[in-house]
């Protein structure tokens, strides 16, 4: 599948409104535009986490997959459900795939004796960054309701889940620990 951009500006957004995947005009601040729109967001800072330094290889090549399916999350979320069109949509072995790469980090890391504070390492602060802006995808996608895709959810909720543990694998051991009531 191949997507030709012939031209960057069209002036079609400057009422306002938009396009979605069906060629529907909606509000640019339609639930589903707010949802893809933090998706890309999102995408945008993994890709800012991507540069820099501390981050692991295996994390960088990791954090390329998701930028990618992260287009493929953008495109189910765009368009709307169509029995007379084949679409672009997320697959469970999507979310599987997150699943596997929580569960390989997650083993090699000590087990959790508080909440963490965000932050650490450059590529933590960065990852956790990441993680809270999953979140409010996933929280858009949801208030989308039934017209999305409970696999753009579930993605989006294991992506979330992922960011947290790597960015925990980041901090190789020196995690910012919550103390509750430290400074009453």
């Amino acid at each position: 599948m191949t997507v030709n951009l012939t031209r960057i500006y069209t002036r079609l957004g400057d009422g306002g409104e938009t396009h979605l995947g069906d060629m529907s005009r909606v509000p640019k601040t339609h639930p589903r535009i707010e949802a893809y729109g933090t998706v890309d967001e999102l995408n945008a800072q993994i890709g800012l986490a991507l540069t820099v330094q501390g981050l692991s290889g295996q994390y960088a090549q990791w954090l390329r997959h998701v930028q990618n399916d992260l287009f493929d999350v953008g495109a189910d979320l765009a368009a709307p459900e169509d029995s007379d069109r084949e679409r672009l949509r997320v697959v469970p072995e999507q979310t599987a795939w997150l699943e596997q790469r929580c569960d390989e980090v997650n083993a090699e890391l000590p087990p959790l004796k508080s909440f963490l504070l965000p932050g650490g390492s450059v590529a933590a602060a960065h990852l956790h960054v990441c993680r809270t802006v999953c979140r409010r995808a996933e929280r858009e996608a949801i208030a989308c309701g039934s017209e999305v895709s409970g696999e753009v959810v579930r993605y989006l909720n294991r992506l979330s889940d992922l960011l947290f543990i790597l960015s925990r694998g980041a901090n190789d051991g020196d995690e910012p620990l919550w103390e509750p009531g430290r400074y009453r």
